[in-house]
């Protein structure tokens, strides 16, 4: 299993952000539980409903994410650092959130896009995670 300190240094997300993702994982997995199991009538709430806690964490921290580089940038010498992190952050957001736009479209019926489609800004970003990872001094 990987530590806490691994994941905020691969992924580039602070622990606040690693903690709603999780809060808005959490709401969605109930909302897609009841929809599976037809307590939620198919008919009345659509994909993008149920996926609405997970675009609403997309939101909180694309908003987190102004705050932190105004600070870093603002409070630091080393404006590279902040610019780059918040760079970072706008990628790892950008592609999560198209994921699931096209994911929902998917779902909904909506496209006709292959499911190889839906899925490849999630094999960018793992691309880009991997590259991070290699560039990351090592640290035991």
């Amino acid at each position: 299993m990987f530590k806490l300190s691994e994941l905020v240094r691969w992924l580039g997300l602070t622990e606040f952000e690693i903690m709603v993702n999780l809060c808005g994982l959490l709401v969605f997995t109930i909302t897609l539980a009841f929809r599976i199991s037809g307590t939620i009538g198919k008919n009345t709430v659509d994909w993008f409903t149920i996926f609405s806690p997970l675009f609403c964490v997309d939101i909180c921290n694309a908003y987190f994410c102004i705050i932190v580089l105004l600070r870093m940038y603002l409070d630091s010498d080393n404006k590279r650092k902040a610019l780059h992190r918040f760079m970072w952050s706008t990628y790892f957001l950008f592609l999560v959130a198209i994921f699931k736009y096209l994911l929902c479209l998917k779902l909904s019926g909506q496209t006709k896009l292959e499911y190889s489609e839906v899925f490849s800004p999630i094999f960018v970003l793992l691309q880009l995670v991997a590259v991070r990872a290699c560039q990351l001094p090592n640290s035991v």
